[in-house]
């Protein structure tokens, strides 16, 4: 089988990663790399062996494959040039701004039948992969998604930038409609919202509480998971899981909480996470996310497979953050604070 050409269109703080992995694949050839920065493109391409081009239409009709790794605002325009001439795509997240952009790709991939994949990279965390053997029934999510300014992503504010993230993690978990969203959010450092905070309602009465911030101390990339028999606390960053379920003396009946005399009770943590509730330490496999991201996308151009995370799935979660987006904005509106032009996206680009 002949190699798959690829190539990588922005390599700055994440396309220089995919460079590096596609770099290193076999039965991979990165072909050129393409960035409006010159001496950045050219230093990756060196370190990798391959051509560098200043114009990324230069390598129309010599790959097989890209990565887009440009800013936000570019993804649209970028991808559907390669997406047009059946090229097979994986753009970076959020896979565009605005809800119409993201079906015009999807659009542009069903007409030339070119796989589109969006790089929602929490998919291919350890500690996600690791819990879908559970098959969860969620009834309430709480996430939290929190770090400190990058000064990266300054055309999109925290929910198209982090929070996108947990919803399209979440989406996926519950696999209903959300009915309901309320948000409400504020913009500290830059014009779009810094800090927001969503509570979504699904069809089947699933509730899920998602907090982001760009603009914290620490960082944080945690979820719990509650559902009828068990609840899951996981860390994205550290790629750990628990998982917390009744004890069989208490899924049975055999003990009742309103009969305990918790007074001759000398250790009551340790009856509670012993005699009650059970703790198991999830088995996770190590690997680097990006690179199993990118060995999947690949796999799926030589099969011919559908990707993990499609076009549809990414535009499930972008028409979700704009509902969010739609709220903060009528929040602030409520509240008489002033709504700084471009908090949101401009007229004409918000969810149907």
């Amino acid at each position: 089988m002949s190699d798959l050409r690829v190539g990588v269109i922005g390599v700055g703080h994440l396309g220089k990663e995919h460079a590096r992995i596609y770099g290193q694949m076999p039965g991979v050839k990165l072909v050129g790399v393409a960035d409006t920065d010159e001496g950045r493109g050219r230093s990756v391409a060196r370190k990798w062996s391959t051509e560098f081009v200043k114009d990324y239409t230069a390598l129309l009709g010599r790959v097989d494959a890209v990565s887009v790794a440009v800013p936000t605002t570019y993804h649209f325009d970028v991808a559907k040039r390669f997406l047009d001439q059946g090229v097979a795509t994986l753009v970076e997240k959020p896979m565009t701004r605005t809800v119409a952009e993201a079906e015009g790709l999807v659009e542009a991939a069903r007409k030339s039948g070119a796989v589109l994949q969006v790089g929602h990279i929490e998919r291919f965390n350890p500690a996600i992969v690791a819990i879908q053997k559970y098959k969860l029934r969620p009834r309430f999510i709480e996430a939290h998604r929190l770090a400190p300014f990058s000064f990266r992503s300054g055309d999109i504010g925290v929910v198209l930038d982090l929070m996108i993230h947990d919803l399209d993690i979440i989406l996926h978990m519950v696999g209903e409609e959300v009915e309901k969203v309320d948000a409400a959010g504020v913009g500290i450092l830059a014009h779009r919202e810094d800090v927001a905070n969503a509570r979504l309602v699904f069809r089947n009465g699933a509730v899920a509480n998602v907090t982001a911030s760009r603009v914290s101390a620490r960082s944080m990339r945690k979820i719990r998971v509650f559902s009828d028999d068990c609840y899951i606390s996981l860390d994205y960053g550290e790629r750990q899981a628990l998982i917390y379920r009744k004890s069989p003396e208490l899924a049975s009946g055999q003990v009742r909480l309103q009969e305990l005399d918790i007074t001759r009770i000398l250790d009551l943590k340790k009856f509670l996470f012993g005699d009650l509730l059970t703790i198991e330490k999830v088995a996770i496999e190590a690997h680097e996310p990006l690179a199993k991201e990118l060995e999947s996308f690949v796999d799926c151009v030589r099969h011919r497979k559908p990707p993990v995370v499609g076009g549809e799935q990414a535009t499930a979660a972008i028409r979700v953050a704009w509902r969010i987006l739609e709220q903060i904005e009528a929040s602030l509106k409520r509240a008489n604070v002033p709504v700084a032009a471009g908090l949101t996206a401009e007229s004409g680009s918000k969810a149907p």
